[in-house]
Formats: C-alpha cells, structure tokens, sequence
C-alpha cells in the first residue's frame, strides 16, 4: 500500500522541534488537482534562501510503498523556472526499505539552493517540492544477495 504519514513524534523532536502543536498541524502531502501527476510536499515553517545559499529542509514525512515502486522527489516546476532555485541532486530517489529505517524513522528531506539573484522566501504551508510513484524494473539476472539498509541517505 502506497502512503504518506508523518515521522514519528520522537523523530520529529530529534530532527525539527520539540513541538506538539507544529508536528499536529503540518499536512501530509496531496495531489493539488484531479490529474496531477505528483504530490506536494508542504513546508512546516517559514525560511528565506539568499542567493548562493544552500539548505537542507526536513519534510516530517516518511513513504510506504510497494517493494517494486520508487518515489521521486523534484522541484515544484516554479523553483528553478521563476527562480533558479533547485534541488541539490536534482532527483531525489526514495526506495521502498527507506520507509522507518532504524536511523531515522524514514524521514525525508531535501536540500535547495538557490542560483537566482534574489531571496527565495517559501512561507509555512507553501509547496516546496513534489512527490511522484514509479514502478521500477529490475534485471533477470540479478544476483540476490542483499544487505539490509543501514544507512539514512
């Protein structure tokens, strides 16, 4: 089953803040329209990124998903087109053992800059990035000896 819920209580201490009011307010993201292809991802509080500046931003959101799907985070279409502002890795690419990963809870986040000449100001509840499912295919003949995720990137 394909969903998104909030990290839990105690990520969100560990990795925003120790706030019971924010972490029960922020939403979880949605398709803004019938047809859209991704989902937004809100921001959970105001911040202002000043040319050549770099910041990493916690979602609170952690994915489940299907073994065979991926979610591909990418910039809202606005950020680099009316701002020059993009994500770091361009693509961010969520595999389905992310979700509750010991290290982390699952959580998610992105990292933006900003290439524009002004300051790029995303206020609380403003879309900052969007959320897309894929179904991925592997090859025949793989070799099967995996390890489990450790890591939280």
């Amino acid at each position: 089953m394909r969903k998104f819920e909030k990290i839990t209580f105690e990520q969100f201490k560990k990795d925003i803040a120790d706030d019971k009011e924010l972490y029960e307010e922020y939403s979880l993201p949605k398709r803004e329209t019938k047809y859209a292809a991704a989902y937004d991802f809100y921001a959970l509080f105001d911040y202002t990124l000043k040319p050549g500046e770099i910041k990493k931003i916690p979602t609170g959101i952690k994915v489940s998903m299907e073994s065979d799907d991926a979610l591909l985070l990418v910039d809202r279409s606005s950020m680099g087109f009316k701002y020059n502002v993009r994500m770091c890795n361009q693509v961010g690419v969520i595999d389905a053992d992310y979700y509750n990963n010991k290290n982390n809870n699952g959580h998610m986040w992105i990292r933006i800059q900003n290439e524009g000449t002004e300051d790029y100001v995303v206020k609380k509840g403003d879309g900052m990035c969007q959320g897309m499912f894929i179904k991925y295919l592997v090859v025949d003949n793989e070799e099967t000896d995996f390890i489990d995720r450790e890591s939280d990137y």
